[in-house]
């Protein structure tokens, strides 16, 4: 059944159009996700739907009585109710029940089974029992138990006020309290902020099985691939749909690109061969009608637009004046903390060169404290850690206090490089999507995806041999991500970085250290590995009770691994040569126009000397674009080859 249907959406900020044509399905049990660009309009587009603003134009249809539940980003409760209370008050309903139930149980005691109304206040009694059933009124205390752990909150906790939580704790209780109001249609607005692995990992499987249909966006891209199944993509100003989950979309989206690339090449061939019989056979009596034909077949073409998507991804990479030590770091029963208190210990690992380790685990276990240490920016408690020689630092901080609040987004970084010139620091921040007036921006002013591309701009300037990332992927979009991605695979130096990001560990590390309140645990990989090792400790604790008391490390083959590494660094290769032939074909594309315009001048057009001159360059110029098309198809097809292996 269809639940909510937009027609020909569109929304305007201020003159300009923030996206059009939009057309979207949701159906009943539906698992939809929404993705695009950070300013695309996704959130814009989820108020509409969710009936909280309307469109400037188009239609959103709901089938009637649609329950609509919309939880916002980071939206939190404020409450003076207990954490229990307020999710009891998704029950009143239910309460309302009970008390009518609890009514006709004292009217029938005061009843004589023989009174005439006896019957009838039994039957009505039998009613309201099986409402309260079918609404779940005999487990609904189990369920909201079963959420309240879920989300990480203990049953001694019940009795917390809300008010007294955290900004993060508060907005995963509201996303509790919507899950057990169970509206026909939730829609969710990253989701995933906040949240640790273990539950990001309930959460996913509490959705699969969610009895309504779902539409969320998120940047968490191994959560869009365990939820959903539809993806639909606002790019370019409109929406585009696709089937199955992330990495299917984004392999569906790449062919559906160098589809239509080609038939738009193809396109402008035939076009290019119309207008030119027309121009030359147009004058001729002989060949007039056939002209006609022609220049009428053209008038009633539908012409493609040039397929293009949000290409305004930031660009960068790290560099290094020196290589450091084979020994990067050793980090020998440390215990760190604060004011002498203990949050995690006794932690002991290493890193060597070329490393790149991920360290994971729950919220508030030390993990940011831990870097802080490593950094000397806290005193360690007890133990010791030793940087290797030739070290340099470059420091990812999650809570962005790198940055000074009062100055513009230019002097944060010519402040540190005055003898720089205005114009390379500028070209720099260009490559971060800092373009024209907003250099000038007041950081703090800035959006959080604002100041991460900043802090990223900052490590970029610098020489680094040892990144140090604390939650680099929070505020940065799905396509800035995979830019971050990039840039990390082609460092040649070394990696230490805390991530909840699965994707993103999946995508860059090479151990996994799994840090908990009295240790540390490490694992080659990724982060599937790191969950493959886990399952099979667990198989083998399952069979030999005594295995969960030995010491384990667990790993993959590492010639495996190899093989994964070099299989990255061959698709990067021939997605940088897709990407240089297609900024060649633009560059001579431009080109080409700017000639054609100069051959259309009145001036020019009389001239046969300039007129051949200029044509002898455009024979050139098309020449050299018929080359850099071959060059595009070729290694979009080879891109396209290595996708589907």
């Amino acid at each position: 059944m269809l639940l909510l249907q937009t027609k020909n959406v569109l929304r305007r900020f201020g003159a300009d159009v923030l996206f059009h044509d939009v057309n979207l399905q949701i159906n009943e049990h539906a698992r939809v996700a929404l993705v695009g660009r950070n300013g695309a309009g996704k959130t814009t587009l989820l108020k509409m739907i969710a009936n909280i603003t309307t469109p400037d134009e188009g239609t959103i249809t709901r089938v009637k009585g649609l329950k609509i539940g919309y939880l916002a980003q980071d939206q939190g409760l404020d409450s003076q109710n207990t954490i229990w209370h307020e999710l009891d008050t998704v029950f009143s309903p239910l309460h309302d029940l009970a008390a009518q139930i609890q009514e006709n149980e004292k009217q029938l005691a005061h009843l004589d089974d023989q009174d005439p109304t006896y019957q009838r206040t039994l039957n009505h009694y039998d009613q309201l029992q099986q409402r309260y059933k079918e609404a779940g009124g005999y487990d609904y205390q189990s369920r909201m138990r079963g959420v309240l752990t879920g989300f990480g909150f203990s049953k001694d906790m019940d009795d917390l006020s809300v008010n007294s939580l955290s900004g993060g704790q508060k907005t995963k209780l509201a996303l509790a309290k919507i899950l057990l109001q169970q509206p026909q249609l939730l829609i969710l607005d990253e989701p995933t902020n906040h949240l640790d692995m273990n539950v990001l990992a309930w959460l996913e499987d509490y959705l699969k099985s969610y009895p309504g249909a779902l539409l969320v966006v998120s940047h968490d891209r191994y959560f869009l691939d365990r939820v959903v199944n539809e993806i639909y993509d606002l790019d370019n100003q409109t929406l585009r749909h696709y089937r199955g989950n992330y990495s299917a979309f984004t392999k569906q989206k790449q062919a559906w690109l160098l589809t239509e690339m080609k038939h738009y090449h193809q396109q402008q061939e035939k076009i290019a061969k119309l207008e030119d019989f027309v121009n030359k056979n147009l004058v001729r009596a002989s060949t007039t009608k056939r002209a006609q034909a022609r220049r009428k077949q053209l008038e009633k073409m539908d012409r493609m637009a040039k397929p293009t998507t949000d290409d305004s991804s930031i660009h960068f990479s790290f560099h290094s004046d020196k290589q450091s030590g084979n020994e990067v770091l050793d980090v020998n029963q440390l215990k760190v903390g604060y004011d002498e208190t203990v949050l995690a210990g006794p932690l002991s690992f290493n890193e060597h060169r070329g490393q790149r380790i991920g360290i994971i685990g729950p919220n508030g276990i030390g993990k940011s404290t831990l870097l802080k240490t490593l950094l000397k920016q806290i005193p360690p408690i007890a133990g010791s850690f030793k940087m290797g020689a030739n070290i340099e630092i470059g420091y990812y901080d999650q809570e962005q206090q790198t940055l000074h609040a009062d100055k513009d987004v230019l002097d944060e970084i010519w402040d540190d490089h005055p003898e720089v010139p205005e114009t390379e620091i500028r070209s720099l921040l260009g490559s971060f999507l800092f373009v024209g007036d907003d250099v000038f921006k007041p950081i703090h002013d800035l959006s959080g995806g604002e100041k991460a591309r900043l802090e990223l701009t900052k490590l970029a300037f610098i020489p680094i041999n040892f990144l140090i990332l604390d939650e680099p992927t929070n505020h940065l979009d799905i396509d800035s991500r995979e830019v971050l991605e990039t840039a990390i695979n082609d460092f040649d130096g070394t990696v230490l970085f805390i991530s909840h990001d699965r994707y993103f560990i999946n995508q860059v590390a090479t151990d996994v250290l799994d840090m908990r309140a009295n240790g540390i645990d490490h694992y080659e990989g990724n982060y599937d590995d790191y969950l493959a090792a886990q399952e099979k400790r667990q198989k083998q604790t399952s069979g030999n009770p005594t295995a969960a008391n030995q010491p384990h490390r667990q790993s993959t083959k590492q010639q495996s691994y190899q093989q994964s590494k070099e299989k990255q660094r061959a698709r990067r290769k021939i997605q940088r040569q897709v990407d240089a032939a297609e900024q060649e074909m633009a560059k001579l594309e431009e080109k080409q126009e700017a000639i054609k315009e100069k051959m259309a001048q009145p001036a020019v057009a009389t001239d046969i000397a300039k007129l051949t001159d200029l044509q002898q360059e455009l024979d050139q110029l098309n020449a050299k674009a018929s080359k850099a098309e071959s060059t595009w198809t070729e290694a979009a097809e080879q891109l396209e080859k290595f996708d589907q292996a």
